[in-house]
């Protein structure tokens, strides 16, 4: 539709995840619009995390060393192992402040329709890690949709006979939301998940 550089522009922007044509169409032009410094401190910025973004030896978690902040953090509890399916999920699990063990990025997660399947994740990296028998216990902290479960199953299959205490998420109603909008596979997670109230 424009001339060029332009929507060489809006073609790369729309091939980034979540942005369709319209969203690149409007990040290209306020790119163009934009003051040359903050379009140069854009594209280094860019060029940089390329150059110098790495992902850790042990977890997977996205790093600037060999080894991430959390895997090289004495203070944490290599006991406990919570895996994820991406960095994103690390630094999710982070904000919450509950957790002080370690992680293990999976790099994704089983999805037949897509061609993903196990050897395609990090899973012999993480059956590496538990061998020296260091981790007691491990979180399955995968996405609540039908991949994440498939995941989950697929590592709980495997973990189980190795005598690890294997827990998953529990997932339910958010904190805030009224019951009659939740759907049937929330609710009934949220009544599989309940908890006993003590005095």
């Amino acid at each position: 539709m424009y001339e060029g550089a332009v929507q060489d522009l809006i073609d790369e922007l729309g091939r980034l995840p979540g942005v369709g044509p319209k969203s690149a169409q409007r990040i290209a032009f306020h790119i163009l619009a934009a003051d040359p410094a903050d379009v140069r401190r854009l594209s280094d910025a860019l060029v940089e995390v390329k150059a110098r973004v790495k992902f850790c030896d042990v977890c997977g978690n996205v790093a600037q060393e060999d080894q991430c902040r959390i895997c090289r953090d004495p203070r944490r509890s290599p006991a406990t192992l919570c895996v994820v399916e991406e960095p994103k999920d690390v630094v999710a699990i982070e904000r919450t402040r509950e957790f002080r063990g370690k992680y293990h990025v999976l790099g994704g997660a089983i999805n037949p329709i897509a061609g993903v399947g196990p050897d395609d994740l990090r899973i012999a990296q993480l059956m590496t890690r538990l061998a020296d028998g260091t981790v007691t216990e491990v979180i399955l902290a995968t996405d609540p949709n039908v991949e994440g479960e498939a995941t989950a199953t697929y590592l709980a299959r495997m973990l189980v006979p190795m005598g690890l205490t294997v827990s998953r998420l529990a997932s339910g109603l958010p904190v805030g939301g009224d019951l009659e909008y939740a759907d049937e596979v929330t609710l009934g997670r949220a009544f599989e998940g309940r908890r006993r109230i003590s005095a």
